[in-house]
């Protein structure tokens, strides 16, 4: 799974910042006001994975190395030597992103390694998980803002959410609904585009 943009460009002054939100719609993403049977669903708050022939993963960026972040110059391409050695064993999600320096991977998980023990938890507690991405969520995963008691793996758009008005203004009035306390939404086209919006893209606290 690749990562997925941001349903409106979001312009950021400095690096690390927060960012302001625009209403300009990205290029790759109109299909989202243009196309049939595109989906609203909640995106939730946690640690993407996967189970694939059912085998499961979790999500591994191998961003640059702290030696190269130290030296790189803000506003300037990566160099794919930049990046941290992939570890064995770890699939590919795309090609490195030399703007962002992101390199998505899935890396599986083992059982001996201790800090897989909540993606094993999940995954015994669950009966018969299909081949796909989840997102690890509870107790001890971030702040547990889901607040789940243990541990789930939480299909990705298997919960709809009931946004009618696609617009930026829609949008944003849903997310500022207080009934609404999700991190955000995950747009899904029928032939598997994604994109995303979050409340703090809107600087919207949750």
């Amino acid at each position: 799974m690749k990562k997925i943009t941001t349903l409106f460009v979001v312009n950021y002054s400095e690096k690390g910042s927060a960012g302001t939100i625009t209403e300009q719609v990205r290029p790759e993403n109109f299909w989202v006001f243009t196309d049939e049977g595109v989906s609203a669903t909640q995106k939730f708050d946690g640690t993407a994975s996967l189970i694939k022939e059912g085998v499961l993963y979790k999500r591994y960026d191998a961003k640059p190395t702290k030696e190269a972040s130290k030296n790189h110059i803000d506003g300037t391409a990566w160099n794919i030597n930049d990046f941290r050695q992939v570890p064995d064993g770890a699939i590919p999600c795309q090609e490195p992103d030399l703007v962002t320096g992101h390199y998505p991977h899935w890396l599986p998980c083992l059982r001996e390694r201790k800090e897989d023990k909540y993606f094993w938890e999940a995954f015994d507690l669950s009966s018969q998980l299909e081949d796909d991405s989840y997102e690890l969520c509870g107790e001890k995963v971030g702040s547990n803002p889901e607040n789940i008691i243990g541990h789930q793996l939480i299909r990705h758009g298997s919960v709809l959410c009931d946004l009618e008005d696609y617009s930026f203004d829609g949008i944003k009035q849903f997310l500022l609904n207080p009934e609404n306390n999700i991190e955000g939404i995950v747009f899904h086209h029928p032939d598997g585009r994604m994109c995303k919006i979050r409340k703090s893209d809107f600087c919207i606290k949750r």
